[in-house]
């Protein structure tokens, strides 16, 4: 039995993106106009790279840590950000390859394209003390947790 968690429309935690408009011709809009969400991608394969960057989240005892495989991409091509003080933002884009005239392809596997992730941070997330670092292609984001409260005992004296 694997204990990997995967995406699920259900777990309180994940805020994966769905692209309702996948599949969707934005590009050929009778208006004759451009795409009518221009800051989204247009194509199919666009659309994979924008939902897909592959994230790992693993809870130590002391922090929340992400994993993001993001080969090729500089640290400035990236970006960590927190919505709403408890939405962890993973964000980027990687740019196509330039073709030149003279090129013959022949085989395109690489993906290029925007991606963005999200998450929804736990209650214990101290979200004003999250760090990140890139090395080797794999961005690291470490999110501090608060130290779980003791329960605060009591005795009571009795009486008689």
């Amino acid at each position: 039995m694997s204990m990997i968690r995967r995406s699920n429309v259900f777990d309180p935690f994940s805020l994966d993106l769905f692209d309702p408009f996948d599949g969707f011709p934005f590009g050929s809009s009778s208006s004759g106009g451009g795409s009518l969400f221009p800051s989204f991608p247009r194509t199919s394969s666009e659309t994979a790279a924008f939902a897909g960057a592959r994230i790992d989240w693993k809870e130590t005892p002391e922090a929340h840590v992400f994993k993001a495989d993001v080969p090729g991409l500089k640290k400035e091509e990236v970006k960590v950000e927190v919505e709403d003080g408890n939405v962890l933002q993973i964000s980027g884009e990687r740019n196509k390859e330039q073709e030149e005239k003279s090129d013959t392809w022949h085989r395109v596997e690489r993906s290029s394209g925007r991606f963005l992730r999200r998450f929804r941070l736990p209650d214990n997330a101290k979200a004003e003390q999250i760090k990140a670092s890139m090395e080797n292609g794999v961005l690291t984001v470490t999110v501090p947790k608060e130290e779980a409260k003791k329960p605060e005992v009591k005795s009571i004296q009795i009486s008689g």
